[in-house]
This record gives structure tokens, C-alpha cells and sequence, in this order.
């Protein structure tokens, strides 16, 4: 099973963009479906993103589309969630999330990070 550590949050302006990290130890990295969630103060856990084993398919939740794009590099064994065009919205904790079971991209996730606080404010 993988251990996964996330990095990158912090506190940025409405429009600005962050690039957010996640790192693998353990399992096989490139077996994985890598996804991105987040959880914002008073709410569910909600889904943001995937990248297949490969990182030739990517999925993203609506509210996200256009703005985020996750990318992976198997050889360093991480995957990035690179955020454009902030809102106040996207204040959250993010996690990274790694499965290998499900169907594309409603992926079962087996391994979960310890999140990562980003704060956009208006």
C-alpha cells in the first residue's frame, strides 16, 4: 500500500494560481489511479481530479474544469494538482488519493495523504 504525503498549500490571492504535490513511497506507483480530493470547512469530502496509471487520461469535477490540471512523473513518483485562476472557493484540505481498483474514473481509493491546507481569499 502506498504512503502518500502532500505539499504545497498555503494562503494566495482570488486569480492566483498553486501548484500542490503529492509524493509516493511503497506499492507500485505505476499501478495506481492517482486522485485528488478536497474538504472544505462544514462539508463532505468532494472529488477533484484523477490521472490514470499512465497520466494519458485525466477526469475532473466540473467546478474545477479548465482551471486545475494533475499531471504525474512515474519516474519521481509524484503527482502534481496545478491550480490556475483561484476562487475563494477552492479553500479547502486537499489529499491525494491512490486506488487501483474500480472502473475509469470512479476509481476505488485504498491509500489517502494527510492533506494539505490552501486558503484563497477574496
Amino acid at each position: 500500500q502506498a504512503q502518500l504525503v502532500e505539499s504545497g498549500g498555503g494562503l494566495v490571492q482570488a486569480g492566483a494560481s498553486l501548484r500542490l504535490s503529492c509524493a509516493a513511497s511503497g506499492g507500485t506507483f505505476s499501478s495506481y489511479a492517482m486522485g485528488w480530493f478536497r474538504q472544505a470547512p462544514g462539508k463532505e469530502r468532494e472529488f477533484v481530479g484523477v490521472i490514470s496509471q499512465s497520466g494519458v487520461s485525466t477526469y475532473y469535477a466540473n467546478s474545477v474544469k479548465g482551471r486545475f490540471t494533475i499531471s504525474r512523473d512515474n519516474a519521481k513518483i509524484t503527482i502534481y494538482l496545478q491550480m490556475n485562476r483561484l476562487k475563494p472557493e477552492d479553500t479547502a484540505v486537499y489529499y491525494c488519493a491512490a486506488g487501483n481498483r474500480g472502473s475509469w474514473p470512479h476509481m476505488t481509493y485504498d491509500s489517502w495523504g494527510q492533506g494539505t491546507q490552501v486558503t484563497v481569499s477574496s
